[in-house]
C-alpha cells in the first residue's frame, strides 16, 4: 500500500467550501464567482444557496468553478442559509461570502495560512474594502463593547490610518468569513432566528465562550458593496432586524456576571438608540424591534443556559475580549455609524 504524497495530504488539509447565500443581484455574484474562480487556492466546492424570488439557473454562470446550488423552497435568510450549506460540508474549512464581496486571488490561500499557524483560532476575519472606494475600509472584523453595542473595527476610515497587523478581533464579519468547519458544526453553526444581521456576531461570542479565537487576517482581502440584497441600511427591514438580533445577542451570550454587572449600560444603550432613531422617522420599526426582542426572552434564555452550561472561556478572557472604551470608536467618529449603519 503507497502512502498518500506529502503534496495530496496538504490538499485535503487544505481543501474549503465557500458558501454564498444568495438573494437577487446576479451581476454580483457573476463578479463574486469570477473573483473566486482567481484564487491562488481554489476552493474545493462553491455552495450557492439560492434565497432569491426568480431563482438561479446552473448554466447562468461560466466561472469553471464547482459549484453546486442549493434550494429549500422558502427564503432561509442568512443564517439559515449558511447552516444548510454547513450541512453539507465536509472540507476541513467553510467560509461564507457574500454575492456582493469580491475576493482578492489570495484570499483563500491568507486565510488557510492563518488557520495553520493559528490553531488556537477557530474563526478568521479579512480585510474589507468599500469596493466603490478601496482606499477607505469597510471593516477588519467585529468589535463588541461591554454595553452590548457592535460596529465593525475602521468601518469608513482611510485603510493608509488603520493598524493593519494580525491580531486578535472579537468576530470576523460574515460578508467574508472563514471557520474550522468542525467547531463551527460543534456549536450548532449559526442562529437561525436570527434570519439576518448580527448572526455571525453571536456564532464569533459563542466561539469564544467555547475556548477559541478569532483571528484578523489583513493579507485576506475583499472588496465588498455591501447592503446588495436587503436593501438601504437604512431600511425598515435592516433597522428591525438589526437592533433585535443585537438584544439577543448580548441576552445569549454574556457570562452571567458580566451580564448583571454591565446590564445598566447595555438598557442605557438601547434606550438612546430608540431615541435616536425615532427622531430618524422610524421609532415603530425600532420599537417593535425591542418589543419583540423582550417577548422572545424565555426562548432566548434557554439558549442561554445551554449555552454557558458548556462555556469553557473564563470571564476574564471575555472580558478582556470586550471594548472597554469609555466611549467606543463609533461614538467618538459619528453616531450615523451606530444608528444609520447597516448591522452586517
Amino acid at each position: 500500500m503507497t502512502e498518500p504524497s506529502a503534496t495530496s495530504s496538504s490538499a485535503a488539509d487544505s481543501a474549503v467550501t465557500v458558501s454564498i447565500v444568495f438573494y437577487d443581484g446576479h451581476e454580483d455574484l457573476r463578479r463574486c464567482l469570477a473573483s473566486l474562480s482567481r484564487q491562488t487556492l481554489l476552493p474545493r466546492k462553491v455552495l450557492l444557496v439560492d434565497n432569491s424570488r426568480d431563482g438561479l439557473l446552473a448554466d447562468d454562470f461560466s466561472s469553471g468553478l464547482p459549484i453546486e446550488i442549493i434550494r429549500d423552497g422558502r427564503n432561509l435568510g442568512f443564517a439559515g442559509g449558511n447552516n444548510r450549506a454547513l450541512r453539507e460540508t465536509a472540507t476541513p474549512f467553510f467560509a461564507t461570502l457574500n454575492a456582493d464581496a469580491f475576493p482578492e486571488p489570495d484570499w483563500l490561500a491568507a486565510m488557510v495560512g492563518a488557520a495553520r499557524r493559528h490553531p488556537e483560532a477557530a474563526a478568521f476575519g479579512s480585510l474589507q474594502l468599500l469596493d466603490e472606494n478601496p482606499e477607505l475600509a469597510d471593516g477588519i472584523g467585529d468589535q463588541y463593547h461591554l454595553s452590548g453595542l457592535a460596529w465593525r473595527g475602521g468601518h469608513l476610515r482611510p485603510v493608509v490610518e488603520l493598524d493593519l497587523a494580525a491580531g486578535p478581533i472579537f468576530s470576523p464579519c460574515g460578508a467574508a468569513a472563514f471557520f474550522r468547519t468542525a467547531t463551527l458544526q460543534a456549536i450548532g453553526g449559526f442562529d437561525e432566528d436570527f434570519f439576518c444581521y448580527c448572526e455571525d456576531l453571536d456564532v464569533g461570542f459563542r466561539l469564544r465562550l467555547a475556548g477559541h479565537e478569532c483571528w484578523f487576517v489583513p493579507t485576506a482581502v475583499v472588496r465588498h458593496r455591501g447592503a446588495g440584497s436587503t436593501g438601504d441600511s437604512y431600511s425598515d427591514f435592516a433597522v428591525y432586524h438589526g437592533h433585535r438580533n443585537l438584544a439577543w445577542v448580548y441576552l445569549k451570550n454574556m457570562p452571567p456576571l458580566l451580564f448583571w454587572l454591565f446590564l445598566p449600560a447595555h438598557l442605557l444603550l438601547n434606550l438612546q438608540m430608540i431615541k435616536a432613531v425615532s427622531i430618524r422617522g422610524q421609532g415603530e420599526v425600532i420599537c417593535k424591534a425591542k418589543f419583540d426582542a423582550m417577548a422572545a426572552i424565555p426562548a432566548i434564555w434557554s439558549k442561554r443556559l445551554a449555552i454557558h452550561s458548556q462555556g469553557k472561556a473564563s470571564i476574564l478572557k471575555i472580558l478582556k475580549a470586550l471594548d472597554k472604551s469609555l466611549l467606543p470608536e463609533p461614538w467618538m467618529r459619528s453616531p450615523k455609524i451606530i444608528f444609520g449603519e447597516k448591522w452586517k
